[in-house]
């Protein structure tokens, strides 16, 4: 405003002396009128030249006019103009893509401190469950740009103590911090100064830090590296034809199991009779990476691998049948010695197993005897540790393009071994089964699960990328109705493994009992799967 009324009593000053002046020269039939409009056109640079001086006097002043027109009209009114309305109206707009505090009304939702692989992940999971969520960034232009791409962001500092007042903290159900353990330290300790009672998940890269971010207020640290690495070793069959064991519910558990070498190939799940013999459950297959539901007229093939669950008995039953059959002694090769890499390994120790570790770094040799020092693309180095002989090989590099590249690499010089391979992002996942890989586990999805079962309270379990194993109470819609008259199988692509009633679990129940509200159901089912089963019988 005081620019402006600088520039009103400029403007109205030179239309006075204009006036003199015209009179000094002897102009006198000059109107008022005529000498704001010469103030104007000469100010503005128009210089329509219809009004002109003669004397030196007069073109002094025209000259003035002129300099001082350009100065506030050409150079300080459009900076002007920007700084104090182009400036606060862009600021507000982006403001409004990227706000500084939530809604007040907002509530149960989930407050992430670093945006990476694992929290991009469950951000599509929440989506889907339609719960809400806030991503904490600093900078205002990366803010800007995940606005952009269609994340709920507030540009505020995970680190600042007054962010969190923003956030509605008090009525949030969960925080997941995946920064570095110093962050996540930070940002626990200050979260407990405003809500004692909230759930806090924070990812460690250290064994030290465990520790320490329990003492900040974190109720659950999570160690992806050994999770994931641990993960991929149960992948690992073992060079024979027993049920090994990735997991289990309760009394429900879940093996998988080779069927190389044994009687049961050729037949049809029907002829097997397992389930007759032993009690045992064939809810699946994977064939090459690929999982297919079990009906009874699949065929088992020498590369088939069973999805079995039931009781530690009905397993122990299945392994007396086959645990004369072997396949092989020779170690299993893993790619990578990082942290994954060596989960693995010591996952493969306790199962007694027997391993060789590649790496090109020095600093990870720990054991001249199970670690071999080189690079994996070298084939010399492959066969010092054995890969032609192996069964199984694990590709646990941190960098997705290198685990193509090998798994490519080990799939042409052996056809016929598994492989099993690490993939940072869901993206290059459906990559790597076309590079070969039979298996592939996600670091992004297994994250992603493993925070979305803390926040919904589920006994959820990723068997492999975009297979899990998942709970549901009965809904009004099932209840009433036995698992026949549902479909649920032909509908969803999803298996009723067994229903939990006050505790107790039925392995395997029998599809003729009809379900009641107090019961709960254990699925086994594909990502998809378990969508579509939400959205018929939980959502409906």
């Amino acid at each position: 405003m005081k620019f402006v009324g600088l520039i009103v009593v400029l403007f109205v000053a030179y239309a006075v002396i204009f006036h003199y002046i015209m009179e000094y020269e002897g102009q006198e039939n000059v109107s008022w009128l005529t000498g704001f409009y010469w103030t104007l056109v000469t100010m503005t640079t128009l210089g329509f030249g219809d009004i002109v001086f003669y004397t030196d006097l007069g073109r002094l002043f025209s000259m003035l006019v002129l300099f001082s027109g350009v100065l506030l009209l050409l150079i300080m009114l459009p900076f002007t103009f920007i700084e104090f309305f182009y400036a606060p109206w862009l600021k507000a707009q982006n403001q409004a893509r990227a706000p500084k505090k939530l809604d007040e009304d907002i509530r149960n939702h989930v407050v992430i401190t670093h945006l990476d692989a694992v929290t991009e992940a469950l951000i599509k999971k929440l989506d889907s469950y339609k719960i809400d969520y806030a991503v904490l960034e600093p900078d205002l232009q990366k803010a800007l740009d995940l606005s952009d791409q269609g994340y709920s962001v507030i540009n505020n500092d995970p680190v600042d103590y007054d962010t969190y007042k923003n956030l509605n903290i008090t009525k949030a159900s969960l925080v997941v911090a995946t920064g570095s353990d110093s962050i996540n330290t930070n940002v626990a300790f200050t979260i407990r100064e405003y809500n004692k009672d909230i759930k806090i998940v924070a990812t460690a890269a250290s064994a030290d830090s465990v520790d320490i971010l329990e003492l900040a207020g974190v109720n659950h640290v999570l160690r992806m590296g050994e999770i994931l690495g641990r993960s991929l070793a149960r992948r690992t069959l073992g060079g024979n034809a027993r049920v090994h064991v990735i997991g289990h519910i309760d009394k429900l558990v879940i093996g998988e199991a080779t069927v190389q070498g044994t009687p049961l190939v050729g037949k049809t799940i029907k002829e097997s009779k397992l389930r007759e013999t032993v009690g045992i459950s064939i809810v699946g297959v994977w064939e090459r990476g690929k999982f297919m539901q079990a009906l009874p007229e699949t065929q088992i093939s020498d590369k088939t691998v069973l999805v079995l669950a039931g009781s530690v008995e009905q397993l122990r039953g299945y392994d007396e049948l086959v645990s004369i059959y072997h396949v092989s002694d020779e170690p299993v090769v893993i790619i990578g010695a990082g942290r994954v890499g060596r989960a693995a390994a010591n996952s493969l120790k306790e199962r007694q197993i027997d391993y060789r570790i590649i790496d090109k770094n020095p600093d990870r040799i720990r054991d001249n005897e199970k670690y071999i020092l080189g690079d994996a693309a070298d084939h010399e180095v492959l066969k010092k540790a054995g890969l032609h002989e192996s069964h199984t090989t694990l590709i646990t590099t941190h960098d997705d393009d290198t685990n193509i590249f090998l798994t490519i690499y080990c799939r042409r010089l052996s056809p016929k071994m598994e492989i099993i391979s690490r993939a940072n992002y869901e993206k290059n996942v459906n990559t790597l089964h076309r590079a070969g890989a039979d298996f592939v586990m996600s670091y992004a999805s297994m994250g992603a699960n493993t925070i979305f079962n803390i926040l919904e309270g589920q006994d959820v379990m990723m068997l492999a990328e975009g297979l899990n194993i998942f709970n549901h109470k009965v809904s009004s819609t099932l209840a009433g109705n036995n698992l026949i008259q549902t479909d649920i199988r032909k509908k969803t692509g999803c298996t009723v493994l067994a229903i939990r009633e006050n505790g107790e679990m039925t392995i395997n129940p029998d599809p003729e009992i009809k379900m009641t509200t107090d019961q709960e159901l254990i699925l086994i089912g594909e990502s998809e799967g378990e969508k579509i089963f939400n959205d018929i019988y939980i959502k409906s």
